[in-house]
């Protein structure tokens, strides 16, 4: 296979560094940051008038035609829904609330908040579609106290805005679907804003506009509690856009073609993804596919018509990807015609799934498309750490962008890392107490990861993720547990057949773990999987005996206590987002699923474990 890769014009600017006595280090970029717009709307203004037939925004309607709107029929609708908005008493008190999937609709509601410095709040569907109890929504609101809800259609929504909404805001929506009836407050069709006359006072909101205005708030995924709102200002969303395009240089050669799925109410999606197609005058094509064996399929079909530029996606939609492009190679084709880069995030890619995505471009191009990742954080805006396309592998991080500085800090055998940028939160919203504590003595923010250098006589190879400073903890014998790097290794072992594990041991004589595994995997290791229940699918002689073998494995390359799983358990039950086990974007919360699941955890460490424990 060939190992070159495509010429793409991307920067690796390379570092200084200052050490103190200390042993603290202060890394900047050896690139300085150019100048930014204060504000993202400002963008959108200069493509419509730069390029005001470009397509900026483009979704699937229900006869499954693509149906776009063009960047000056974006600013035309903006501007609209912007004088409305005018008229409904809000303010940074009373923001706007969007209980909506991505959406151009969703896109114009936030875009039109920016133009007149009204912080909008995209909230995660699960809180209303999913949980039982809304009891991450009805904190979200009690936070916030919303002026304004922005739904795409209030049926499926109203439930859970009946029960959170004791205010009585306004709901603003598309469609009602005949649900209406006994409500306690006001519902508007969108048309009535779309209608609007846009006015000379929304114009002068606009242009009165400061970088310190409120652009949005974010939440934490509330992976340890409930979720925080991050305070993203209008400047941090530009100067971050700013960053990305000075390391990824091909964006200024050539406008972005985007095919996504992330949520926009996450940072990755919502200020990286829909933010770079805005800031460069490109294109966005929402994704209705999700990485899941049941939607995949939607992204497969929406390949076919588009040829991304830039492509993003989490591990697991890579994994999914990889084997439905190889039985498509009329998709592949399309997918790779145009693509500069992948991009991926939120946990380690799988080694085997490089290698395959790293075969398809070979095979369909002559040469590899770079596969890069980097290091953020939704109080980051979200991007801090760029890969470099000659040094990205599975945990490399890679170095700073410019107008970023770190702070490395030694903390017990690990190096935490901090960060001071204009790019990073003011605070959490209506929390102060959180906001306090996120920094330290000389305002840098508090990541709670930890990194360590590829190469210390090489810095300007760049960092390398080493697990969360908080996540880690020490066995019985006093030694120290890493465990952001043995999930990864215990993930790698185990592949394809572990989603995620919960690494415990804290205080105990050895390691043991908890496996969410990947059920279409595991079925498909004996007959009649896919028909068994969960309880009797782990309880096969044959899923215990791979399991068993991947352990043994494993076991054969630690290098001692602190890296040797002992034992292990299948979980039956999916994690629970009412429990605060998994965030809606797929992160394990560690601590949660020992404490809600210690009966579990407890069988692991009996002298004669229960036959549901695989030991070594």
């Amino acid at each position: 296979m060939s190992t070159e890769f495509h010429a793409v014009n991307i920067n690796d600017f390379g570092v200084t560094i200052e050490k103190t006595a200390e042993g603290v280090q202060y890394v900047t970029s050896a690139e300085p940051l150019s100048d930014y717009p204060v504000k993202l709307t400002d963008k959108l203004v200069h493509w419509a008038n730069e390029t005001p037939d470009t397509v900026l925004i483009s979704q699937r309607g229900e006869s499954g035609a693509w149906e776009s709107l063009t960047f000056a029929q974006t600013l035309e609708r903006v501007r609209s829904i912007a004088s409305w908005m005018l008229t409904q008493n809000l303010s940074n008190d009373r923001p706007v609330v969007i209980l909506s999937g991505n959406s151009t609709e969703h896109l114009l509601i936030a875009l039109a908040s920016m133009y007149i410095g009204v912080p909008f709040s995209p909230i995660s569907t699960a809180y209303s579609l999913i949980s039982s109890d809304y009891g991450k929504l009805r904190h979200v609101f009690d936070t916030l106290t919303p002026g304004l809800i922005f739904t795409d259609n209030l049926g499926p929504y109203r439930d859970a805005i009946d029960a959170v909404n004791a205010d009585k805001a306004p709901v603003l929506t598309c469609s009602a679907d005949h649900a209406t009836d006994g409500l306690t407050y006001t519902v508007t069709n969108l048309s009535v804003a779309l209608n609007c006359a846009a006015s000379p006072e929304a114009d002068a909101a606009h242009a009165a506009l400061t970088g310190d205005a409120i652009a949005k708030f974010l939440w934490t995924s509330g992976s340890t509690g409930m979720p925080k709102a991050v305070i993203n200002t209008q400047q941090m969303i530009c100067a971050n856009q700013e960053m990305v395009r000075s390391v990824y240089a091909f964006l200024k050669d050539e406008k972005p073609v985007i095919l996504d799925w992330l949520p926009w109410n996450h940072t990755f999606g919502g200020n990286q993804n829909i933010g770079m197609a805005i800031y460069n005058g490109g294109t966005f094509y929402i994704d209705e596919g999700k990485p899941v064996p049941k939607m995949i399929h939607h992204t497969m079909e929406n390949l076919k018509e588009i040829s991304p530029t830039i492509y993003f996606n989490v591990p697991k939609g890579y994994e999914l990807m990889a084997k439905e492009l190889k039985a498509n190679p009329e998709i592949a084709k399309s997918l790779f015609k145009n693509l500069k880069m992948f991009f991926f995030a939120g946990a380690g890619l799988a080694q085997h799934v490089w290698d395959q995505l790293d075969e398809l471009s070979v095979q369909h191009t002559g040469k590899k498309v770079p596969m890069v990742t980097g290091l953020g954080a939704t109080e980051t805006a979200p991007s801090v750490l760029f890969a470099s396309v000659e040094e990205s592998a599975s945990g490399v991080v890679g170095s700073p962008a410019p107008g970023i500085t770190l702070k490395l800090i030694p903390n017990g055998d690990k190096t935490e890392i901090r960060v001071k940028a204009v790019t990073i939160t003011p605070g959490y919203w209506r929390n102060e107490e959180q906001t306090k504590k996120a920094y330290d003595e000389e305002g840098f923010y508090c990541l709670g990861d930890a990194v360590k250098w590829i190469d210390e006589n090489e810095p300007n190879r760049g960092l390398l993720f080493d697990g969360r400073v908080s996540e880690d903890f020490k066995l019985d014998t006093g030694t120290w547990v890493s465990v952001g790097s043995l999930r990864a290794s215990l993930i790698h072992h185990f592949a394809p057949y572990v989603q995620d594990a919960v690494i415990c041991g804290r205080d105990r004589g050895y390691i043991a773990a908890m496996i969410f595994p990947d059920w279409a995997h595991l079925q498909a290791l004996v007959p009649g999987g896919k028909d068994m229940d969960n309880e009797t699918l782990v309880a096969q002689s044959h899923v215990k005996e791979v399991m068993a073998e991947r352990l043994e494995q494993m076991a054969a390359t630690s290098t001692g206590s602190s890296t040797r799983v002992k034992r292990l358990t299948i979980l039956t039950e999916l994690p629970s987002i009412d429990g605060n086990e998994i965030t809606d974007k797929g992160s394990i919360n560690q601590r949660a699923v020992m404490s809600r699941r210690a009966d579990i955890m407890e069988s692991l460490y009996v002298e004669s474990p229960a036959d549901h424990v695989i030991s070594l």
